[in-house]
């Protein structure tokens, strides 16, 4: 396989899967076979690669027909554990935009196929692929034990932005679509396990049904001591103050992303805006005789970090490395279901307005 380019189908051809065919497109790794999608958006997305790519509307018939080495799904997430069982069943490898799936079992399930079938399963945990968030992360790492992790992604959308919003909440809440990234990157910082859960929701709009809610916030505890704060709002009465906090504290100190444009009027809808990083602060408590603090703050500036399309290159290539090397990936599996455990652990909790073991979904 490693002498020719892999096949590739993407299925879904909104936001993300706009996005992964583009960077198909880009890669010589890949050659892009198809897209699949029920309505226009395959057609959009065709007149924009400007190739003449067979346009389908059902992934069976679209893996019958093209025959792809992979798939890359970026469907509503209550269609990616049917979807993804399917192209492993078929034979393909698959890239499942995250979530895994809306359940934990469902997750498992994936996984477990995956590695029966002797396929690649990558997870697109897009932050995992930034060299700035792996900074942050290991900024994070070295700041003692336990940590306080601070994160949210508030997003304040109208029209489409909205609608693909309302859309989302008929699979997951904010805290459970947004929260696996930034669930997984906590896991990373601490690399240790999470225990348990509290959380606290509510539903801002009429337009959303009555057991949904569009704000959601969660407190989760791991079992080396440290804690973890994250937050996430969708809507169009969501507040541009204070959206865009990503903030470590340990006993040693702190390290935060400071983020000024991206974090600043009118960015938190933009899909663009979510990956920036700008700069890094570090923060370092240690004090003198005086009792005034030993060393300045220092700052980190993040010289042409990686856009949007470019992280979405980058996770592609990893997906290509992994089908050509045949990685292990059971470890990143694993932590995929870990972070989806947590937020739905969190929802949960709000629904039952209880603290919920980690256990208990896993």
């Amino acid at each position: 396989m490693a002498d020719r380019a892999l096949r590739v189908l993407v299925v879904g051809c909104g936001n993300m899967g706009a996005a992964h065919a583009q960077a198909y497109e880009a890669l010589p790794e890949f050659s892009l076979c198809g897209l699949v999608a029920r309505g226009a958006s395959k057609d959009r997305l065709k007149a924009q690669l400007g190739e003449n790519i067979p346009l389908f509307n059902e992934m069976q018939d679209a893996i019958k027909q093209t025959r792809p080495d992979a798939v890359c799904i970026a469907t509503w997430p209550d269609t990616h554990e049917v979807l993804a069982l399917t192209a492993l069943a078929a034979g393909c490898h698959v890239f499942l935009e995250k979530p895994l799936a809306t359940t934990v079992s469902g997750a498992k399930r994936v996984a477990a196929t995956a590695q029966l079938a002797g396929k690649q399963l990558v997870v697109g945990y897009i932050l995992r692929h930034h060299p700035v968030w792996q900074q942050f992360i290991h900024l994070a790492q070295n700041l003692g034990k336990p940590l306080a992790m601070r994160m949210n992604l508030n997003q304040q959308s109208s029209a489409s932005h909205w609608h693909t919003h309302k859309m989302l909440m008929q699979s997951l809440s904010p805290i459970v679509d947004c929260g696996v990234h930034y669930l997984d990157v906590m896991c990373q910082m601490t690399r240790a396990s999470p225990l348990s859960v509290s959380a606290i929701g509510v539903r801002l709009s009429d337009e959303i049904a009555p057991q949904q809610y569009n704000y959601g916030q969660l407190q989760v505890r791991f079992d080396d001591g440290s804690v973890g704060w994250y937050e996430a709002g969708w809507g169009p009465m969501m507040s541009q103050t204070a959206f865009f906090i990503k903030d470590v504290i340990g006993p040693k100190g702190s390290a935060s992303i400071v983020a000024r444009e991206a974090g600043g009027e009118g960015q938190s809808a933009s899909v663009e805006a979510h990956t920036r990083t700008e700069s890094l602060r570090l923060h370092h408590a240690q004090l003198n005789e005086q009792g005034e603090f030993a060393h300045q703050d220092e700052w980190i500036i993040a010289a042409d970090e990686p856009d949007h399309f470019a992280l979405c290159r980058l996770e592609q290539q990893f997906f290509a490395r992994s089908i050509l090397e045949n990685s292990d990936l059971t470890l990143h599996q694993q932590q995929a279901i870990e972070s989806l455990a947590v937020v739905l652990a969190a929802d949960i909790a709000v629904r039952e307005q209880r603290m919920v073991n980690i256990k208990e979904v896993l």
